[in-house]
């Protein structure tokens, strides 16, 4: 079981979006976990072997409890049935009190549909009489990686003591961001790889008088118990 489970469509997603934040629940304490729903078969760069072995390697990096990949096909997230009673079994396995998933919009089809696919499979999660084999689980609070979305997030995770080893899961993915001739023209060279990862991260950051920072959002409103108590200066 974990406390907060990160759902994405591919491996590296989640190392990109919010692999702080999970880098600093780990370090409170917090089981985390990591589920990708596909594997990476279609992408320009790599192989599904190499995706396979460099996501484990970033798991590490990261400190989850699991990660684990569904056989959804690359480049073909559909939100179907059959696809969210995939992560119905997942999600009552793993029975995540939180669970992150991308935003909603986005440039790559695979990403928006997994944030539909995603909060629709919660739902259907908690339904006592869907049978699964496992007993019905619905996550308590589900958040948005916004960190590609021209959003104003709801709030910011301070991952500033995490900067670096973030940066070192992503790296993991040496099929992807080592420079080679496949794909230049699509990805960022190794070399700008650091700068503008950090650049983000600083950006969000600044916003919640921070060093570093990895957004999100909430469809809910927030509650405040205290006045007193609520982070980030006015002026």
């Amino acid at each position: 079981m974990a406390e907060v489970l990160a759902i994405a469509a591919h491996r590296d997603d989640v190392e990109q979006t919010c692999g702080g934040t999970l880098l600093k629940m780990r370090a409170q304490g917090v089981r985390t976990a990591i589920l990708d729903l596909t594997r990476g078969e279609a992408g320009t760069r790599g192989s599904a072997a190499e995706r396979e072995a460099e996501a484990a390697a970033a798991a590490v990096i990261l400190g989850v409890e699991r990660r684990e990949a569904l056989d959804i096909p690359d480049g073909r997230v559909e939100n179907t049935w059959e696809n969210r009673v995939k992560i119905v079994n997942v999600l009552r396995r793993v029975r995540p009190r939180v669970v992150i998933l991308p935003y909603w919009t986005g440039r790559h089809p695979d990403h928006y549909t997994t944030s539909t696919l995603g909060y629709e499979a919660c739902f259907l999660s908690g339904l006592a009489k869907l049978e699964t084999g496992s007993a019905p689980h619905r996550p308590f609070k589900i958040v948005y990686a916004s960190l590609y979305a021209d959003v104003r997030p709801s709030f910011v995770v301070d991952i500033t003591p995490y900067i670096e080893e973030r940066h070192r899961a992503l790296m993991a993915y040496k099929s992807q961001y080592a420079n080679q001739t496949t794909g230049s023209g699509l990805f960022v060279p190794e070399e700008e790889i650091r700068e503008r990862t950090f650049a983000e991260a600083r950006h969000y950051g600044l916003l919640a008088g921070v060093t570093y920072g990895e957004p999100f959002v909430q469809k809910e409103v927030g509650l405040v118990e205290d006045l007193t108590m609520i982070p980030v200066a006015s002026m």
